[in-house]
């Protein structure tokens, strides 16, 4: 194994079942179709694989990691491995009990999302009642000693609120917040028109972000992430193809990202029937957007490519059809038109209905 492409963080997605149905949501747009899980097990056995590889540090997420009955096995086997272990929880279904538990099995970080600072606002983002209830988990995050990360995915019904949301944070006693733009896959995209907000909103809640980063330096990082649509070059998608994650799903497939399993075309092994050892070395989905060969004009000859790797493949292919090709949101790209006219949009749209996950949801229509 290279340098190059060791891994070194973990994300395990132990479900897709979520109280919530937040517009954005990264849960498959056939949901219905997903309900299979991996058992206890499996999961030790993938967290074992995982800090042989170097893994360390173990992201435990969803949908709503909560609903799994086994969540305490799994913190305490984190532990025994000494993986720095995040919860990435909506809250909702947690007890003091239960979490005061996990503290002494070892948990290491709570990260709890809040979608506005408005109870009707934020319900409404959510798709049920829970603003409330989120508040009161996050006092007893730091009541029980846990550092607190509060992560609010921001756009165009929020993006105004930049400075409510540092308030809400600071009285929250955070010591991390992520001001995290959407990206626009899964049920993000579906809501694209809806969400997508306008330059102006970006750049007025950029300085506002900037000012507290600033102002809270030492006391609460604050982390501002510019959307895709609004930048000429390309992010390095989860630190380039392979190179630094793995994601497992909830039925156990290992996958570079939240999304590959939507790319036709990929073979992604499954846990239940590979070592993640052998899956992220020798696996035909995590090799094929390795390195630079893949790569077409103009990323083949672009000084950035050894930084953006080519940008995120899920989003080429969800806009043009083809996940080999350059970002879209990359200025040199011959498919830069898709976003600029996604921008346009932006500024003459006023108010679109959300298209809301189902349990049987197997489309966006």
């Amino acid at each position: 194994m290279s340098a190059e492409h060791r891994p070194y963080t973990l994300v395990a997605e132990l479900t897709y079942r979520c109280p919530l149905r937040c517009v954005y949501c990264s849960n498959p747009l056939d949901y219905g179709r997903h309900r299979t899980e991996i058992d206890t097990a499996t999961w030790l056995r993938v967290f074992r694989e995982a800090e042989d590889l170097g893994v360390v540090q173990l992201n435990l997420t969803g949908g709503e990691p909560l609903v799994r009955d086994d969540l305490e096995a799994l913190v305490a086997e984190a532990r025994r491995l000494d993986l720095y272990t995040n919860l990435i929880t909506s809250g909702i279904p947690l007890r003091r009990e239960r979490l005061a538990q996990l503290r002494a099995l070892g948990l290491d970080n709570v990260q709890i999302s809040i979608q506005d600072t408005e109870p009707a606002a934020s319900d409404r983002i959510a798709g049920r009642r829970s603003y409330e209830r989120k508040r009161v988990v996050a006092g007893w995050v730091k009541e029980l000693g846990f550092p607190l990360t509060l992560n609010t995915v921001l756009h165009r019904e929020n993006l105004d609120h930049v400075a409510e949301v540092i308030a809400l944070a600071e009285e929250l006693g955070a010591d991390r917040l992520e001001l995290a733009n959407t990206q626009y896959l899964g049920w993000a995209l579906a809501n694209r028109a809806a969400l997508l907000p306008t330059r102006d909103q970006l750049e007025r809640a950029r300085a506002v972000a900037a000012e507290a980063r600033r102002r809270l330096r030492g006391t609460m990082e604050v982390l501002f992430v510019t959307p895709d649509y609004y930048t000429d070059t390309p992010k390095a998608c989860m630190d380039g193809w392979g190179r630094r994650f793995i994601l497992v799903s909830p039925n156990g497939l290992a996958l570079p990202c939240h999304a590959a399993h939507t790319l036709p075309g990929l073979r992604f092994d499954s846990v239940t029937e590979r070592s993640l050892g052998d899956i992220w070395s020798d696996s035909p989905g995590f090799r094929a957007f390795r390195g630079e060969s893949w790569m077409p004009e103009p990323c083949r000859s672009c000084d950035r490519r050894g930084i953006d790797f080519g940008g995120c493949r899920c989003q080429a292919f969800h806009l043009t059809g083809q996940a080999a090709a350059t970002d879209p949101v990359c200025g040199l790209s011959p498919d830069h038109g898709l976003i600029e006219g996604a921008r346009r949009a932006a500024e003459e749209t006023r108010a679109v209905p959300f298209v809301y996950r189902t349990a049987q949801s197997v489309n966006a229509s």
